[in-house]
């Protein structure tokens, strides 16, 4: 039973969407796209000028000074309600080590975004911040009927809010990887594997210690995922999970016997096919907040 406790308070009625490219530059024939979109769902768009390029090196959306000064712009906006990634790709790493942690702490609104978003997740996190692993204008909301589901299902969750003891997503179908019978609490944290493992041996890699552990990739063959596991193993974050939480494994060969080796026997619950991550459905996941995972009901809430 939900009760009137706000952990991330709801959106106001047309709310302002801050826009930022803090990780690769939007595809050809996307950037245009992605007002109206914003305006479909009922919200108004604030784009900032990163978005826009010049790209630097090739990979990413601007050069880190100005990805940088965007994020922090679109923060402290008092017209920005909500600050919403462009896309993923590659760059958020770049820029963890010059962000201002204190005007992070005096802006705590909501930031949205997956994949490579993982890094500024995990910094907010360090910090007592929660955000949403949720799909982006760019990458996402515009690849049919079922990404555009999940753009609404966003917007549903933005404007409702979170409150305690709120379910998160449909019960799941029975998965041969879950594992557990008592339900188990934790902070959730994580998101993409690749991004998560490469922060290990940095500052910015968050304690997992007690945390229920999200893992997602993309495009990545079964030994690479288990050689991203490996390191996270051998580096200790694997150690005291209260619980592990799969979402999509997807544009690869399955990766269910890899995550069997590694979850199969870590003596933790595990519930795996929730649907978040590169695919459809992609749901909104309150990263960085405490959840209870129940294995048994196959079940997420706050």
């Amino acid at each position: 039973m939900a009760d009137d406790t706000f952990l991330l308070p709801p959106l106001p009625e047309r709310a302002c969407l801050g826009v930022i490219a803090p990780a690769g530059p939007p595809r050809e024939g996307t950037l245009e796209l992605v007002v109206p979109l914003i305006e479909r769902l009922g919200f108004r768009a604030k784009v900032f000028p990163g978005c826009a390029g010049p790209a630097f090196l090739g990979h990413l959306a601007a050069d880190d000074g100005r990805r940088l000064a965007d994020l922090q712009d679109a923060l402290a906006d008092p017209q920005v309600d909500a600050v919403i990634g462009l896309r993923g790709g590659y760059g958020c790493m770049r820029l963890l080590d010059r962000i201002d942690r204190a005007a992070l702490r005096r802006h705590p609104k909501p930031l949205i975004g997956y994949s490579d978003l993982t890094a500024l997740h995990a910094l907010r996190q360090q910090l007592g911040m929660a955000g949403w692993h949720a799909p982006m204008p760019a990458s996402d909301w515009h690849k049919g009927e079922a990404a555009w589901a999940d753009a609404q299902a966003l917007a549903d969750r933005l404007r409702a809010g979170l409150r305690a003891g709120d379910v998160l997503g449909p019960a799941l179908a029975p998965h041969a990887l879950n594992r557990g019978a008592a339900p188990v609490r934790g902070v959730l944290s994580g998101g993409n594997l690749a991004v998560l493992v490469a922060l290990l041996g940095t500052p910015f890699m968050p304690d997992l210690r007690g945390s229920i552990l999200f893992l997602e990739d993309v495009a990545e063959d079964p030994y690479k995922i288990d050689r991203l596991l490996c390191q996270l193993r051998l580096g200790g974050a694997l150690e005291d999970l209260a619980g592990v939480l799969l979402g999509s494994f997807t544009d690869a060969d399955a990766p269910d016997e890899v995550l069997t080796d590694y979850f199969g026997d870590l003596g933790v619950p595990v519930l795996a096919g929730w649907p978040s991550g590169h695919a459809t459905p992609n749901l909104p996941l309150p990263i960085g907040l405490a959840v209870t995972m129940d294995p048994v009901g196959r079940t997420l809430s706050v």
